[in-house]
């Protein structure tokens, strides 16, 4: 008889026998059913867990291709700084006028981003990402050729303020996540949540790769990689045309009203520039105290403990199966973050371990992301429709705000009083960000 057909009758007899019943046996004390029915692969699949939550985000046509260009983009906007601070300093030898030319960077930024953004909503991240960012790849490029040849003063502070078109990809990837996932909540806020720890790997990640590049390869490293990277990130970005938002262009009503008009809005730019405070404030201090310690090297260490805490607690938050909207919930983060803080400043004051306060910026860290995430989530809700773009770079200028007048007031703390003193200075912001939320709350969304 053929192996084949015999082969095939074979499968077709065992799938047409009923299941046999389980063998009973009985032993000393026990009784013992053993079930002789062969395993199947279906019923290997059953038993698996579901993909969580992650993978099923990223399972949707188009999301990886996305976020990998995206990240690539990423990654330079905590090196650029940093890059510059070190080309700067190393080559005119004045810390005060590389300060003073990524401040105007800062300010050049504010001005500028929410315009940007503005033209994205209207015509498209595509069309107006990509010429954004090679005008702002050609400002970082003629930085570098300025402090190269040591071109006048002033054409560093030119140079450096070209760069604030670079368009805020955190935002376009969060609009692209908006525009997928619209009726969805629940992914909606797992993507919220990556995009917010993916916002701290590369914040932390950021400055160490510039550092390491200006100092193990020539100053200008920094710049020149974090350009390369920049401009390729978005090219491949914007190249994911199927996942990108459909431009609103000019409608016949009129434009949108704006975001900061929008109801809610206001007082969530003021928490965002609170909390803006707290993150400066925590950087400058946390330097100083390493620095008053003798171990000025270690503070970059100690504070990417800090953001490791934040992105692990943004990818476990992402995970939860939330319920109730992000109001009831927004005046408990900034609650639990302004709690949280309280431990930096016992470590500081109690021990003086530097140890000690790594665990406490760790452990503080991990209120921030969530914190941070149900911001954005309010943001979305309250922008208006086709204007998403800048309501949230809106958000990310405040943010930049706050960073730039926290680290003016930590300094002038560790200056005239204490390192350990400054810590205060981000509980203060934090409470004033928490009063903000609760008068801007309704009392029964607080329960």
């Amino acid at each position: 008889m053929p192996q084949q057909p015999y082969e095939k009758a074979l499968r077709t007899t065992r799938a047409a026998r009923p299941p046999a019943s389980p063998l009973l046996t009985v032993t000393a004390d026990s009784l013992v059913a053993v079930d002789f029915n062969p395993r199947t692969r279906s019923e290997g699949r059953e038993g698996r867990r579901p993909p969580g939550p992650y993978r099923r985000l990223f399972a949707r046509p188009g999301a990886r291709a996305f976020t990998v260009g995206n990240l690539i983009a990423r990654l330079p906007m905590g090196m650029f700084s940093v890059s510059a601070v070190v080309m700067i300093a190393g080559s005119r030898g004045s810390y005060a006028l590389a300060g003073a030319v990524t401040a105007t960077g800062l300010a050049a930024t504010a001005l500028v981003a929410p315009w940007t953004a503005r033209l994205v909503d209207r015509y498209g991240q595509a069309r107006v990402a990509v010429p954004a960012t090679l005008l702002a790849a050609l400002g970082s490029l003629a930085l570098l050729l300025c402090v190269r040849y040591d071109a006048p003063a002033w054409t560093l502070f030119a140079a450096y303020a070209a760069t604030a078109t670079t368009p805020n990809t955190g935002g376009m990837s969060r609009a692209r996540w908006a525009h997928l996932l619209k009726g969805d909540a629940e992914s909606l806020h797992t993507a919220n949540s990556f995009e917010q720890a993916a916002d701290e790997l590369c914040f932390m990640l950021g400055p160490v790769l510039a550092a390491f590049l200006c100092g193990t390869f020539f100053p200008e490293a920094g710049t020149l990689v974090g350009v390369v990277l920049l401009v390729t990130g978005v090219l491949l970005f914007a190249s994911q045309r199927s996942t990108e938002p459909p431009p609103r262009g000019r409608t016949a009503d009129g434009p949108a009203r704006s975001p900061l008009r929008a109801p809610g809005m206001p007082s969530l730019m003021a928490v965002c520039l609170a909390m803006g405070a707290v993150f400066g404030a925590t950087e400058v201090v946390t330097i100083a105290f390493a620095d008053a310690q003798g171990h000025r090297t270690a503070a970059g260490a100690v504070l990417a403990l800090q953001a490791a805490g934040s992105c692990a607690a943004g990818l476990w938050f992402g995970r939860l199966r939330l319920s109730g909207p992000p109001e009831h919930r927004y005046p408990w983060c900034i609650a639990a973050m302004t709690t949280l803080l309280t431990l930096p400043l016992l470590a500081a004051s109690l021990t003086g371990s530097l140890l000690l306060l790594s665990a406490a910026l760790l452990i503080a860290g991990m209120a921030t992301a969530p914190t941070m995430i149900t911001n954005m989530a309010l943001v979305q809700h309250r922008t208006p429709e086709g204007r998403l773009n800048e309501g949230m770079t809106l958000a990310v200028t405040a943010l930049l705000g706050g960073i730039a007048a926290g680290s003016a007031i930590g300094g002038w703390t560790v200056e005239h009083l204490s390192p350990t003193a400054g810590y205060g200075v981000p509980i203060t912001a934090a409470a004033a960000a928490l009063l903000v939320a609760l008068a801007a709350t309704p009392l029964g969304a607080r329960d």
